[in-house]
């Protein structure tokens, strides 16, 4: 019976026969230890016909989770941690780990404070963050092949209403991203989720679509690569494109190898200081040529003319038993 649990925790649905034969017993004994399990708490629904089956559906009351000693230690150093980018979750997660701790086993305990004792959190500030309860809707749409409908903020402010047929969430720093098919424009899309309100199963499920990548996270990073931006500056540095990705992790589609010795990288951005600390990453000296919007040059002016009056502040600075140093002629 508890094998059998564990199979309808895994997917959405099951046939008895598949069931029967993942546990090598007769149909018999399924239709019985459904009925326990139903006892216990678990909402297991049938249906009847070609497509009928069992499935695990969401109850009033949350029965146990049957979990190995893996995925509880798994489940506690995550609730530790909590997710991010995910809005309003430290709290929960604190609740859940306290229910979590006093049911494991003494030595999963242990295992779970040696991984709290030895890490630490830094509280970074990363904007607004994702909401569980859509996070949830979302994911379950994606296992299941089914559209939903949302509404969704563009980068200019405005509100649509929108139908898409889910393929993945993608997790990029602190950023969730849901990549999906657009019914109305017919056409593959990704969507910030923190962007995104009032998701919406309709019941209806889709065979799975190709994406046109490798793999979802290829497909968000040509995506953001290839989206528009209010400043861009083209830089050929005398570095290869290893190097080059290495010291701006920018994305590798914005960098361009141009021989063994010698690579372009495409920097852009709304905002025109990401921009000035990649070039400060990237560190570009002799040889180096640059290329990129005009309305570029009186920001990067501003942060330069910054540098150089706290340079020279520094090396006008009084020091003990030193005399005054001279102040540096402008340049």
């Amino acid at each position: 019976m508890l094998r059998l649990l564990s199979l309808l925790q895994t997917r959405r649905a099951w046939s008895g026969s598949e069931l029967a034969d993942r546990l090598g017993v007769t149909l018999r004994t399924i239709r019985r230890d459904i009925d326990r399990l139903r006892e216990l708490g678990y909402p297991v629904q049938s249906t009847t016909g070609r497509t009928g089956g069992y499935r695990l559906a969401a109850g009033a009351d949350l029965p146990p989770l049957l979990l190995d000693d893996e995925e509880a230690v798994a489940i506690a150093t995550a609730l530790r941690t909590a997710a991010s980018g995910v809005s309003g979750i430290a709290e929960s997660a604190v609740r859940a780990l306290a229910k979590l701790e006093q049911v494991l086993p003494a030595r999963l305990r242990h295992q779970v404070a040696a991984i709290h004792t030895a890490t630490a959190t830094v509280p970074w500030d990363a904007g607004p963050g994702a909401d569980p309860s859509a996070l949830a809707t979302l994911a379950a749409a994606c296992r299941d092949r089914e559209i939903v409908t949302f509404t969704y903020a563009s980068r200019s402010g405005g509100t649509a209403p929108r139908r898409a047929e889910p393929h993945s969430l993608v997790v990029a720093g602190s950023r969730w991203y849901l990549i999906a098919y657009d019914t109305d424009h017919t056409d593959w899309r990704t969507f910030r989720v923190d962007r995104l309100t009032e998701p919406a199963p309709t019941g209806r499920r889709v065979s799975p679509r190709e994406l046109p990548a490798a793999d979802p996270i290829d497909f968000l990073a040509a995506r953001i690569a290839a989206a528009p931006a209010r400043y861009t500056l083209s830089v050929t540095v005398p570095a290869d494109a290893a190097t080059v990705i290495e010291r701006t992790q920018v994305l590798p589609a914005r960098v361009h190898g141009n021989g063994a010795h010698a690579s372009t990288v495409e920097l852009a951005a709304d905002d025109p200081r990401r921009i000035a600390l990649q070039l400060f990453d990237l560190a570009p000296g002799p040889g180096s040529a640059f290329r990129g919007s005009p309305e570029l040059a009186p920001h990067l002016s501003e942060f330069a003319q910054l540098l150089w009056e706290v340079a020279r502040a520094l090396t006008t600075t009084d020091r003990p038993d030193e005399p005054h140093a001279p102040a540096t002629k402008d340049r």
